[in-house]
């Protein structure tokens, strides 16, 4: 049986990863004895079989990191972090969360390994397509160097590094995913940049009116909340021995620009909804989002089993059925 600790377990992927794998009840042919829960807000609880250790706390704290290791976990999912506006703003905020916090967990497990011999858990690691920066090719490959151009970006850079080099040393079996943007986020806005790409569907959606920052010519690589799931599901399941050195991936998506995305929104909920959003440039925003990839070749993500959408108009659905009670 496997105990699986889930870090950043109250935020929408964290707590649609739960779901997901106590409907699912175990990892890679292994039955799940046990979730711990670990977030800075306190994760929902669920009427399961399955053992929940819900705790809360700041991963950079010292000692955090060793009591989540102290049960030894065989299955580490590490989702937590300061978004990419948030860390833009308030610099020491995001290297304290995104780097040092990553860098503490690491080390806990580490050092767990002088008390446990042999002890090696799979870590699974959320990166983010900000870890390139232009200049970029239209189309980015699987082996395009990291030049990011924002403190998160770099951050998530750091972080792909280290668990490189932890995978290396053996210390951790590590497996990074570069998520692509997700849309359609439920709930309520986020700090980051690419927040406004949800929120000029969501909030039309619900019948509310939506800012759009950027020109409807900025294009960019989304997947679903459901995509990205099964991207953190499998992450967990893929042999590592076919990751070989090389531990860090970017994840299928969609490509689209953001006449695109108001295209599938006119198809699904007509033009009221569409003259819902309003056109107000943000040269903040401008700013960070041209430096972002615009589309990517990932056949070595597909070869592995990673299964994207099927199009943005699929993503636009999925949310519809998702969550119905959030649109009008």
């Amino acid at each position: 049986m496997t105990h699986c600790l889930i870090i950043g377990a109250a935020g929408m992927l964290g707590a649609g990863l739960v779901d997901a794998l106590l409907a699912k009840g175990a990892i890679a042919g292994k039955g799940i004895a046990k979730l711990t829960l670990f977030d800075i807000f306190e994760a929902k609880g669920r009427d399961t079989a399955v053992a929940l250790d819900i705790r809360t706390g700041d991963l950079s704290v010292p000692g955090t990191a060793e009591a989540l290791i102290g049960s030894r976990p065989e299955v580490i999912y590490h989702l937590a972090a300061i978004v990419s506006g948030e860390a833009e703003r308030d610099f020491e905020k995001g290297y304290r969360i995104n780097l040092d916090g990553t860098r503490a967990l690491l080390d806990a497990i580490r050092q767990a390994q002088a008390s446990t011999p042999g002890y090696r858990p799979r870590f699974v690691f959320a990166s983010s397509l900000a870890v390139f920066g232009s200049p970029l090719p239209d189309v980015i490959a699987d082996d395009h160097i990291l030049t990011p151009r924002s403190s998160y970006g770099t951050q998530k850079a750091i972080g792909e590094l280290l668990l490189a080099d932890y995978s290396r040393r053996g210390f951790v079996d590590g497996i990074g995913i570069r998520l692509p943007t997700i849309c359609v986020r439920p709930g309520k806005p986020n700090a980051a940049a690419s927040g406004f790409f949800s929120g000029i569907l969501r909030e039309p959606l619900a019948g509310k009116p939506a800012i759009l920052p950027v020109a409807t010519s900025v294009r960019h690589w989304f997947a679903s909340p459901r995509a990205a799931i099964g991207y953190l599901v499998h992450a967990a399941e893929v042999d590592s021995a076919q990751l070989a050195e090389n531990r860090n991936l970017t994840m299928p998506g969609i490509s689209a620009t953001v006449a695109d995305e108001i295209e599938a929104l006119r198809k699904t909920a007509g033009d009221e909804a569409v003259a819902l959003i309003k056109h107000e440039p943000d040269p903040a925003i401008e700013a960070i989002i041209s430096t972002w990839p615009k589309a990517f070749d990932t056949k070595r993500a597909l070869s592995l089993g990673f299964e994207p959408d099927a199009s943005f108009e699929a993503i636009v659905e999925a949310y519809l059925e998702d969550h119905a009670s959030e649109a009008c």
